[in-house]
């Protein structure tokens, strides 16, 4: 039931819009538009300079994290999640005791708000605060929630408060959609905890529910678990390439870009060499998550899990993946023999192509091919450009300014985090983002958007405004050095940008389906759209400035630029069908028809190409099956409505103001609040079918004509 962020996954699921705008269903009116602070400066300076301290506010009054004031010491958590709990207990009382009505799911959304607030705030707290007081207190916090979400997961007169209104047809044909679909939402979570089944089932769905989250743990921990071998057993030459311990070499990763084939090929079968505890988990997790699937009432976990989704069933997902391999098929030959070609002509002894040889060879002929060293392009993408490019996009498309804002005292938990206040130009503030970009001891090495408060429509016509915080891994900028982004580092900062616009802009009513809380293969689709805004000449033509003499980044860098990435594009994608149809497979028809590695074996010669490699097993390294299990497909499906949103909206005209209203109207301001295939329908104005879907993917493939024409330019 409850839960967005944390308890629900990447958190993902409203609605109406702001004043005066087309299908705000009355809900505008009654939110105040936010005022514009004189203390805000401009985005693009903000992130090219070291911050200088805050040498006036050395004895000012400590604020707490995130503004929150409780959080001024790690003993604050404490204190947050007892309220929290205290609140959440009143407001379970209030519910049980009252009529059904559309207040039932205004209360149940406040009941998951008070305890997300603090979830998802501690969630990102306990990986990514310096201070390992804060982690700890953190740490123990989500426990303490989680352990509540529990009880009201099993707390059966919760339960029949919103069956008796689900019940009622008369009341629910008079529900507005958004609060229908967040009450069958809050429903779906009770029962896939199954709190439905008679008291003996519904123990053993909290115990598998228990065994699962461990399970997932374990098996998260162990994908990134370093191999070893004996010294001796490899060749001298290649020790330097590893850490050596001892008589021991550890290996701990692919070494994927490493130009020594032997070192590819040693790091490849000693990586990947199966570990018999981490292969136990693996099948114990997949069998525990059939027999809850089952328990429940699903024939398979992934039809549990794709209820709801762009492709709502396993049987699409496969379809689709089938039909995208078949179109592929022939590209991805072709590229198979470009790169043998680049390893033939550079190691003529041992020319067969290898699982381990695409990355490395697709990268020799990019560079060789378009002439792409990211040391010519980083000069150009200083972060304060990249920044102001965002700002410039987001206002020409949205009517969007993002202003710095300096935090208070203790309200950020590094000196390197900036906050970001996103403000319209009629709606005035919508929500903050706190960018923690910079590199530091011990952070995640991840790019990610985190949730830390959702927005909804509070009682008293206020709205709650959206918080959000983006992680990076970039280089801190020195006295004389702005921080300089490779191109990729460009894409990631547009992509993580994409996530943080959706939260910023869906205006919902109900925090449960806020911004990013929608389905998997929807939530993706934001973010994976302004990677194509990021590939686009005309924008980065906007922004790409020479740090030093304030030179335009040529038309024909970035058009190079672009056409490189189609460099063995499709054996990529091939390989994420690949993927994507293991997923599908692990969490099918049970029991498996083989073992985890006979399937992995018998899924890489169908749908990838290149052959399986005696005594490893990639699936154990496979981390997405814990966050996205079964839904693997999500990127490419994500990848294929964004592709046509691009073509269809702003291929002509990326800064085309009526395209980008109409994206948010559609697209944005519905979070989770929507059937995610009426709001793509909504964008595109017609219902995309599997087809579109796979040609929108294989066209992106194409060589862009009038790149070639500006290359020659």
């Amino acid at each position: 039931m409850l839960g967005a962020g944390r308890l629900r996954g990447l958190g993902t699921r409203a609605a109406p819009l702001w004043p005066g705008r087309a299908g705000s269903r009355g809900l505008g009116a009654r939110i105040r538009a936010r005022g514009v602070s004189t203390s805000w400066s401009p985005v693009g300076a903000a992130f090219n300079v070291k911050p200088q301290g805050r040498r006036l506010d050395l004895f000012g009054e400590r604020r707490g994290l995130f503004g929150v004031p409780e959080l001024s010491a790690p003993e604050g958590f404490r204190v947050a999640q007892e309220n929290a709990l205290r609140k959440a207990d009143l407001l379970v009382q209030r519910v049980c005791s009252m009529a059904p009505g559309p207040q039932t799911v205004l209360i149940f959304d406040e009941l998951s708000d008070s305890l997300c607030r603090v979830a998802d705030l501690a969630d990102f707290v306990k990986i990514a605060h310096p201070e390992p007081a804060f982690r700890e207190a953190a740490e123990e916090a989500c426990t303490s929630i989680g352990t509540a979400v529990e009880k009201l997961n099993t707390n059966v007169e919760l339960y029949r408060s919103l069956q008796k209104l689900l019940a009622d047809k008369k009341l629910v044909d008079s529900l507005d959609p958004e609060t229908r679909r967040v009450a069958e939402l809050f429903m779906f979570d009770f029962e896939i905890s199954g709190i439905h089944l008679d008291k003996e089932k519904r123990k053993r769905a909290v115990d598998l529910n228990v065994k699962i989250l461990d399970l997932s743990n374990t098996f998260l921990m162990g994908t990134n678990f370093p191999n070893k071998i004996e010294k001796h057993l490899l060749p001298e030459h290649i020790h330097q390439n590893f850490v050596v311990a001892g008589n021991h070499v550890i290996v701990d990763g692919l070494h994927a870009e490493s130009p020594d084939d032997l070192v590819r090929e040693a790091a490849y079968k000693i990586f990947l060499h199966p570990n018999a505890g981490q292969l136990r988990c693996l099948e114990e997790l997949l069998s525990n998550r059939d027999l809850l699937a089952k328990l429940v009432g699903y024939c398979t976990y992934s039809h549990r899990a794709l209820q709801g989704t762009l492709a709502q069933s396993p049987e699409t997902v496969m379809q689709f993946l089938e039909k995208l391999s078949d179109k592929l098929s022939e590209r991805t030959i072709r590229d198979f023999e470009m790169i043998r070609g680049m390893k033939m002509k550079l190691n003529p002894q041992n020319s067969e192509l290898m699982p381990w040889d695409p990355p490395y060879y697709s990268g020799v002929i990019r560079a060789e091919r378009y002439n792409i060293e990211p040391s010519l392009y980083c000069p150009f993408f200083s972060l304060g450009a990249c920044m102001e490019g965002l700002n410039t996009l987001f206002g020409r498309l949205l009517g969007i300014t993002l202003y710095a804002e300096q935090p208070a005292k203790g309200e950020v938990w590094c000196e390197g985090v900036r906050k970001l206040a996103v403000v319209h130009e009629s709606e005035g503030l919508l929500g903050y983002i706190y960018c923690d970009f910079f590199q530091r001891a011990g952070k995640p090495h991840q790019d990610c958007h985190f949730t830390i408060r959702g927005g909804r429509l509070k009682e008293d016509g206020d709205y709650q405004l959206p918080v959000v915080v983006l992680m990076l891994n970039l280089p801190h900028p020195s006295r004389n050095l702005p921080t300089l982004l490779t191109p990729g580092m460009m894409e990631n900062l547009f992509h993580e940008m994409g996530h943080a616009m959706h939260s910023m802009l869906g205006r919902t009513r109900y925090q449960h389906v806020t911004g990013t809380r929608c389905p998997t293969d929807f939530a993706e689709v934001p973010s994976i759209l302004m990677e194509y805004f990021a590939n686009d000449h005309r924008v980065v033509s906007q922004f790409a400035r020479h740090y030093q003499t304030g030179q335009s980044l040529p038309k024909n860098m970035v058009s190079r630029l672009c056409e490189s990435k189609k460099v063995g594009a499709a054996a990529d994608m091939q390989l994420q069908v690949f993927y994507a149809a293991l997923d599908q497979i692990y969490h099918g028809k049970h029991p498996l028809t083989a073992s985890t590695t006979d399937i992995l074996r018998e899924t890489q010669e169908k749908f990838y190409g290149l052959p399986y490699v005696p005594n490893t097993a990639w699936q154990l390294r496979f981390s997405h099956l814990v966050g996205y299990g079964a839904k693997y497909y999500s990127y490419l499906m994500s990848r294929a409505v964004a592709s046509m949103v691009w073509k269809e909206c702003f291929r002509r005209d990326p800064f085309n103001r009526t395209a980008g209203e109409r994206y948010r109207r559609e697209m944005l301001a519905h979070g989770g609040g929507k059937e995610p295939m009426l709001m793509v329908q909504g964008m595109l104005q017609k219902c995309p079918s599997i087809d579109d879907f796979v040609s929108a993917l294989v066209s992106d493939l194409d060589p862009d004509f009038e790149t070639f024409l500006m290359d020659s330019e």
